[in-house]
């Protein structure tokens, strides 16, 4: 196996040799020439590595790295998740810039479209019922227009969402199966009509406002994509359809990722449990914004042995949605903008919101717990993302741009610790089990 040196191709190309259609001795090439009116030798060399792999030089490490995991266990999610990033390193690698303008402009929207579209006409639930099916038999179930659904189907199949099984013909897959059920599936829609708009907003806004890091969250790159004026989280608790797609796709955005209630990753006995003696009417933690009690009601399966009671706290209309939480757990509506009225909890719990807000917004947020807290006992537990120094995740850095949208984003540790040493508390420690995974920010009273 030969691997080729993308200087050493450079080079050849540009010594007057024939290269895809150039030359560079002043004759005619795909209708350029190079006699003083054509590219310049600069973009010759261009055009050259447009077409050639990106990182031909990682090729072999990439390649040996995938051939030592040929006897996988992929129910064992670390051995599954270092053979999928080098695989798609090696994809990478070999795609050349030319094919990743292509992919990265035309496949990720028409993708999204084609999903949603599929998931309003219900034709994934169908797939996902029995046997291969036809587009003729899907175009009369769905009562949907055949040629239109054909179109659907065949980008579908090409972005490996579905599989086809003959012409006009597809059979489901686990990702196909997943996206059928309503509260995966829902944040297409909910991402398409609410974050996307301000995410394509960003450019324009940057360029607008002088290239400044966006900090206020009414004047962002989301009031420009959307034409409005109010901040992203008034709009969702405006519409009751959004809040429920948000809600859907919040809840299921941790599914198989490693948890801080898991044994190996926060020590919970000897940091929370050990020292603590609690009654049953006794609140042992609080989860402040905590949506419908997803996390709660996690951390009660994985510790049903703690003492006292566990309290989910949101917006009134949000916690009127709750259901089926344990009899051990109590939803009380909360607005973290105003004083925490649960005092002396061992823990006070916040995943993903303190993301969603600027460095100011967040003070005050932070501050609002402190009265409520016991020193020397209580605890705060930030559950965020912790972006690294070096070698950021693709998770990690396009959450930050999403947040980027609304005037917030994702934070790095000298940033975390100043903003929570900013209004009187410390960071005891920064638990992070693995890359592209949410860190636990473990803080006390200073």
């Amino acid at each position: 196996m030969t691997y080729t040196n993308v200087s050493t191709v450079v080079e050849q190309c540009t010594n007057g040799d024939h290269t895809n259609g150039y030359h560079t001795n002043g004759h005619h090439t795909n209708g350029i020439h190079s006699n003083g009116h054509g590219p310049s030798k600069s973009d010759v060399n261009v055009d050259t590595i447009a077409i050639l792999p990106n990182a031909p030089d990682a090729v072999p490490a990439l390649i040996d790295q995938i051939a030592s995991h040929k006897s996988i266990c992929l129910e064992n999610s670390v051995e599954r998740l270092r053979l999928r990033d080098a695989a798609r390193s090696l994809a990478n690698a070999l795609e050349t810039p030319r094919e990743a303008i292509v992919r990265q402009c035309w496949t990720t929207a028409t993708l999204h479209a084609a999903i949603e579209t599929a998931l309003a006409i219900g034709v994934l639930s169908e797939l996902s019922r029995d046997k291969p099916k036809s587009v003729a038999e899907l175009a009369v179930i769905t009562q949907s227009d055949p040629v239109l659904l054909s179109r659907i189907m065949k980008h579908l199949a090409s972005m490996s969402v579905i599989t086809e099984a003959g012409p006009d013909e597809y059979i489901a897959t686990n990702l196909s199966t997943t996206l059928s059920v309503e509260r995966y599936g829902d944040a297409f829609p909910a991402l398409s009509a609410w974050l996307y708009p301000g995410i394509y907003a960003i450019p324009a806004f940057l360029k607008q406002t002088g290239f400044r890091n966006p900090t206020d969250p009414t004047k962002s790159p989301f009031q420009l994509g959307q034409r409005v004026d109010e901040h992203f989280f008034e709009c969702v608790q405006k519409n009751p359809t959004l809040n429920k797609q948000f809600g859907n796709h919040m809840s299921v955005y941790h599914q198989g990722r490693p948890s801080w209630m898991d044994k190996g990753f926060y020590p919970v006995q000897e940091r929370l449990i050990k020292g603590t003696e609690l009654s049953e009417k006794d609140v042992f933690l609080v989860d402040v914004g905590g949506s419908t009690g997803h996390d709660v009601s996690e951390f009660r399966r994985k510790w049903p042995e703690v003492a006292g009671r566990l309290v989910v706290q949101d917006l009134p209309q949000v916690i009127e949605t709750v259901k089926d939480l344990h009899v051990s757990i109590d939803p009380m509506a909360h607005d973290f903008f105003t004083e925490q009225p649960v005092k002396g909890a061992r823990v006070y719990y916040m995943h993903s919101v303190l993301h969603d807000w600027p460095d100011d917004v967040c003070g005050q947020i932070l501050s609002n717990l402190i009265p409520a807290m016991k020193p020397g006992y209580s605890k705060l537990l930030i559950n965020e993302y912790v972006v690294p120094s070096l070698d950021a995740h693709f998770e990690t850095t396009s959450l930050d741009m999403i947040m980027m949208s609304i005037a917030s984003g994702e934070r790095t540790e000298k940033h975390w610790t100043t903003l929570i040493e900013s209004v009187g508390l410390k960071v005891v420690k920064i638990w992070t089990v693995e890359k592209g995974v949410e860190s636990l920010i473990e803080c006390e009273l200073a």
